[in-house]
């Protein structure tokens, strides 16, 4: 069984047991998160599509980790000019364990 859902504007695969870096949510290490924009739902040999969403289907879930991407560096420069810009980036995610899709 695993589930399509948006979070964030992006779209994620999850099925139980999955430990998925979302972008950053609200909440500390250890609480519980619902996700409920599911898109689609396969069980078996069943597949629920959503127009756009399925309702009553959520994705339960854990947060296992808040923390930052890799270090990502960000260097604009004119030339003949004297100016340059160095400037890093580190995008927060929220690692979240998957412990339930369904209804």
């Amino acid at each position: 069984m695993y589930a399509i859902f948006k979070s964030g504007g992006k779209q994620y695969q999850a099925s139980t047991g999955m430990v998925l870096k979302l972008e950053k949510l609200a909440g500390q290490v250890g609480d519980r998160v619902t996700l409920d924009q599911v898109m689609l739902l396969a069980e078996g040999g069943q597949i629920q599509v959503g127009t756009p969403m399925l309702p009553d289907v959520t994705v339960q879930g854990r947060i296992v980790q808040q923390g930052l991407g890799p270090k990502l560096v960000v260097f604009k420069h004119k030339r003949r000019k004297d100016y340059r810009k160095k400037q890093g980036h580190r995008q927060p995610f929220t690692a979240v364990l998957v412990e339930g899709v369904g209804k």
